[in-house]
């Protein structure tokens, strides 16, 4: 099967804008580039779309490679005919791909094999051709070295019939397509475990059973990663009798003995070969498709949480606050570089609040502090009432900010690397500033994972969690764009066409010859070729350089077009940039070109108008209901204002302001039916919510947001 056609059919995307997309890749271009700068090659396709051709793509590849290793065994057995080269060849399905393979496969040492050595396949034959009546006195010429009896011989000749009825295709496929339409999945407590405390939290499934195909990702991940804790046993069930007579309707065509011995090997074979193999596959599909959900909702929350609202290059004083430790105190300035560091000891057991309210007033003024970031783990609720007593003398906006994953940053070699003067602590404190002013260029430094914002992130397949988020990390940072001369190499890294190499080179680069002030300049770098220079130069931004377009969107290899039309229009380039008037007035069809179409001219104009514009909306200012501190502040029909720190399939998660998080089931979004949580909140949304139900035990809060 062709590529093309393989993409087309899993895709319904064009045949033309398939194949210049895989040629495309094939050029070592990166997914952003092409999705920007390459619409018409592509057809407009956007970074989805491409990113299920490279998708596919793959499956495709991995698929010939298997076609290949199989044709390349079954030449080697001699066993290849035209009729089974040509079904391997047409097979665009690689399940169906082993199907045609198993019975050619090596295989260990089974009873079918035994029995075969022992020279039973002629019984099996004579009693699949379900011609003879009376089968023991023909069993009884089999009888001799290791078959001692016609019984030994009748139960070897049912394996072979059992391990060829296993390998027969319409068999397996019957199977299949009743497990998965009817198969359920059975949960029973493990006695000897339900009393443990960690069990508790599975205590829904210690008498569970549902339908498989039904059941939702979240519910699957839970069930499965309780049965690996040892809580639960999971079985996987269909209607057996059923599907053993749906076998018997395929096979027996008599009423005889051969009938009764096939019979027989039919209840062998679906017992031991068939159920066993067909339903730990089906049980893995079903995980691979919990897999694909979990990992969707994990991305689609780190592209919100990436595309945060950033406060902006302000001088920001940043607090990791504490109690015994204290709270950990720095100043950075507008590019997030650090100016002081000191630790206050506002609550108990030192109680020093005067004196700490002191300092941080002394330092605000000081250091011309814009805004504080307060982080929102222990003694937070605390540490913000005590900056919010504090009478500055200038205008300081108060934020809280998560410290998901700030921890990790801080231990980490990319910190040690950032500050080697300063301890753990303080660049726990430089992080929390740093993601106020910045979510994005601070959170690229951690593994995504660490952050938690997804669901049962440790128990899906972690290669393709691991791809997915780098996908979308670099999704977001190309997107929003990269300065040059501040960005950290982790950040620079995620750049289309850089990676963590030339991250290093560049800032090496920076470091020992200044700022870049022009992108051409960028080419100066080691190792940083043609092909580098293409696939990031677009992404790429100068502030204030030499030509205002290397602030913008704008792909180098377009200045002389934008130059040609500030020439056509008599009007310098400084002063088209963002002259939305004159800009309107330019007929973007005098400039088509084959390789410049109207998608290109328009993203140019689009650009133009509003050059360097950063497309994130700014931080606001959010405060939490003073007067619930604990789980056991709440209560049943509180209204109160939180912020949403996670969303799932069933449902989002809400910070209240304390350590427990309460849950929006999906039914208590709205008044109305909720098929798409993320139709309905995004992550870091401020929302009132109502207090349902609180389990202090479980320590579980069940919120709604439908509070009309």
């Amino acid at each position: 099967m062709e590529i093309i056609q393989f993409i087309k059919t899993n895709t319904q995307l064009p045949e033309k804008g398939i194949q210049n997309t895989i040629d495309l890749l094939n050029e070592d271009c990166t997914l952003p580039f092409i999705a920007r700068y390459r619409k018409e090659r592509t057809g407009n396709l956007d970074e989805v779309q491409i990113a299920d051709i490279v998708k596919f793509k793959e499956q495709f590849e991995e698929l010939a490679k298997r076609k290949l290793a199989i044709l390349k065994s079954l030449k080697e057995q001699e066993v290849l005919t035209p009729e089974l080269k040509q079904k391997i060849e047409n097979t665009s399905d690689l399940r169906t791909l082993e199907d045609l393979y198993l019975p050619y496969k090596k295989k260990r040492k089974t009873k079918a094999e035994t029995a075969r050595k022992n020279g039973l396949e002629p019984l099996a034959k004579i009693i699949m051709s379900q011609k003879a009546n009376d089968i023991e006195s023909i069993a009884y010429k089999y009888v001799k070295g290791e078959v001692s009896s016609i019984e030994n011989a009748l139960d070897g000749a049912r394996f072979i019939i059992a391990e060829w009825l296993n390998e027969r295709m319409d068999i397996r496929s019957n199977i299949r397509k009743q497990l998965e339409r009817f198969a359920t999945i059975n949960c029973k407590a493990v006695k000897s475990k339900i009393k443990e405390e960690k069990a508790q939290k599975f205590r829904d499934y210690f008498d569970w059973s549902e339908s498989l195909n039904r059941c939702p990702s979240h519910r699957l991940l839970a069930i499965l990663r309780a049965e690996k804790e040892g809580f639960i046993r999971v079985k996987i069930e269909i209607d057996h009798e059923n599907a053993l007579n749906k076998i018997e309707n395929r096979v027996v065509r008599s009423n005889n003995a051969c009938s009764d011995q096939i019979t027989i090997a039919i209840q062998d074979c679906y017992k031991r070969l068939l159920f066993p193999t067909l339903s730990n596959e089906v049980l893995k599909l079903a995980k691979e498709k919990a897999d694909t959900s979990a990992i969707d909702v994990f991305a689609n929350n780190l592209k919100q949480l990436l595309l945060g609202a950033p406060l902006g290059e302000k001088r920001i004083l940043a607090i990791d606050p504490g109690y015994r430790t204290g709270c950990k105190v720095v100043c950075l300035d507008e590019q997030g570089s650090i100016e002081y560091n000191e630790t206050i000891y506002p609550h108990a057991p030192k109680n020093d609040s005067i004196g700490s309210i002191r300092k941080i007033n002394s330092l605000v003024d000081a250091y011309k502090i814009e805004a504080i970031a307060i982080g929102n783990g222990t003694a937070s609720r605390e540490t913000e009432d005590l900056i919010r007593k504090i009478k500055f003398n200038r205008t300081v906006q108060v934020f809280v900010v998560s410290e998901a994953g700030a921890s990790i940053y801080s231990a980490s070699k990319i910190a040690r690397d950032e500050f080697p003067n300063y301890d753990i602590t303080v660049r726990g404190a430089i992080s929390i500033g740093r993601r106020l002013a910045d979510p994005l260029a601070e959170l690229v430094k951690i593994d995504a994972k660490s952050i938690g914002v997804g669901q049962y992130q440790h128990d899906v397949d972690q290669a393709k969690l691991k791809s997915s988020l780098d996908s979308v990390v670099a999704s977001c940072v190309n997107a929003i764009g990269v300065n040059i001369n501040t960005a950290s190499t982790s950040l620079l890294s995620y750049v289309s066409g850089i990676g963590p190499k030339l991250a290093e080179s560049i800032v090496t680069y920076r470091t020992k010859e200044g700022s870049f002030n022009s992108r051409s300049e960028i080419k100066k770098v080691p190792r940083l070729g043609a092909k580098a220079f293409e696939q990031s130069g677009g992404f790429l931004r100068i502030k204030n350089g030499s030509n205002p377009l290397d602030n913008s969107s704008v792909h180098p290899e377009r200045y002389a077009l934008i130059q040609k039309m500030a020439a056509k229009e008599k009007i310098s380039l400084e002063d088209l940039i963002g002259n939305s008037t004159k800009l309107k007035q330019i007929n973007l069809q005098d400039y088509c070109t084959e390789e410049v179409g109207l998608p290109t001219l328009q993203d140019i104009v689009k650009e133009l108008e509003k050059p360097g514009l950063d497309p994130r909306e700014v931080a606001k200012v959010f405060t939490f209901n003073k007067d619930i501190r604990t789980i056991g502040d709440l209560r049943e029909g509180q209204l109160l204002p939180g912020i949403v720190n996670n969303i799932t399939n069933f449902g989002c998660f809400v910070d209240i302001g304390i350590k427990e998080s309460g849950l929006v089931h999906v039914s208590n979004l709205s008044d109305s039916y909720v098929s798409d949580v993320n139709s309905v909140v995004n992550l870091h949304q401020q929302v009132i919510v109502k207090v349902l139900e609180v389990d202090i035990a479980r320590k579980r809060i069940q919120l709604s947001m439908n509070i009309k």
